[in-house]
């Protein structure tokens, strides 16, 4: 197996369903016989879109409030990238808060 990586990213939460099975079906969070695993909390974002922004929600220079969900998931290296790629084709904003690093995983011998 590659590396693995830890996901995490910021959608609202009218779109959550949609993203996880984008990135599910792109190879997220697979975790021996199980797929499309993740973790998700609700939480409220905010942001202020600035001059040139195209905002999905709000106005340039109003700052704005959108109840997001926080999903976490794991990624195999070699699929991050297509699984990133999923996840930017679906996301309604135009700049989704998205961050990842390499974890390191327990596995029974």
């Amino acid at each position: 197996m590659s590396e693995l990586h830890a996901l995490v990213f910021y959608v609202p939460d009218t779109h959550t369903e949609r993203l996880l099975k984008a990135i599910g079906d792109a190879g997220a969070g697979r975790i021996g016989n199980y797929s499309h695993c993740s973790f998700t909390s609700r939480g409220t974002g905010r942001f202020m879109p600035r001059d040139g922004a195209n905002p999905y929600q709000g106005q340039v220079d109003v700052p704005e409030e959108v109840a997001e969900d926080r999903v976490e998931c794991v990624v195999e290296g070699q699929l991050l990238e297509a699984v990133v790629a999923a996840l930017r084709a679906t996301h309604p904003y135009e700049e989704p808060a998205v961050m990842s690093w390499p974890v390191e995983s327990w596995r029974p011998a």
